[in-house]
């Protein structure tokens, strides 16, 4: 698919859009300028977190499948469609992991072909301890304000949860919810879109998100999940030497 067809089709799709994304939230939250939207030929949207000039975090079910992918933003009122000049999926990603109850690791390093504009900073990431129940965790992306409804993508928001256990097997997940909104109204979290992008312990990313649930059948709006970026360190490292770049880890508090 040429480049060209994908900036008519998104530039008709988020022309009309109202400011919102992740149900519950509000607009803007700490690192709006360290997330782009991260696209697939197949019409799927997701968010990703820049941690390096030439290099972003995702959700690896956002790059599976051999989809073609672009990175974008927007110039102004001109939108930006990057090619990305690699995509690595964890070596412990299980695509189906949900229904078959397995351990996965979703998660997926992007490549950039050239450095991102000046406008983006790369996000730190967070080396420490995972966050203890109860705690603040906030998270952030472009994804829907409205569960199904695809036409509220494309605007940064966040919103302020709690972690929560049990963080899964082998500690990789945390799991936050909307203290405000547990039970069987929807409360505050990930939505569509939203995987990809960050959930913060306080200024650094230690998590990012993969999933969501939500009560009374809704797929959001009860639980957000993420998987946490400490315990894989090596990994994230690893890559981005291969690639010339270096990821900014928070010092453990």
């Amino acid at each position: 698919m040429r480049i060209v067809n994908w900036a008519l089709g998104l530039a008709c799709a988020l022309s009309a859009l109202p400011a919102a994304a992740v149900v519950g939230g509000r607009e803007g939250g700490p690192a709006e300028a360290s997330t782009v939207m991260v696209l697939n030929a197949r019409g799927g949207v997701c968010s990703g977190v820049v941690i390096a000039p030439k290099a972003l975090l995702t959700a690896a079910h956002c790059a599976a499948g051999g989809s073609e992918l672009r990175v974008h933003w927007r110039d102004g009122a001109e939108p930006v469609l990057l090619v990305p000049a690699a995509v690595v999926l964890h070596p412990e990603f299980n695509a189906n992991a949900v229904s078959n109850r397995r351990r996965s690791v979703d998660l997926a390093l992007v490549r950039l072909s050239e450095p991102l504009p000046a406008r983006f900073s790369p996000a730190a990431l967070e080396a420490g301890a995972a966050p203890r129940a109860g705690s603040p965790v906030t998270l952030a992306g472009y994804g829907v304000s409205r569960e199904r409804e695809a036409r509220t993508t494309g605007t940064y928001r966040s919103a302020a949860l709690e972690g929560i256990e049990p963080y899964g097997p082998g500690r990789i997940l945390l799991w936050a919810a909307d203290p405000a909104g547990r039970g069987k109204a929807p409360g505050a979290g990930a939505c569509q879109g939203d995987s990809g992008g960050p959930m913060f312990d306080g200024p650094a990313v230690v998590a990012i998100s993969s999933w969501s649930t939500g009560p009374a059948g809704r797929e959001c709006g009860l639980l957000s999940q993420g998987v946490l970026v400490a315990p894989q360190r090596g990994w994230i490292d690893t890559i981005l030497g291969q690639w010339g770049q270096n990821a900014r880890w928070a010092a453990p508090r």
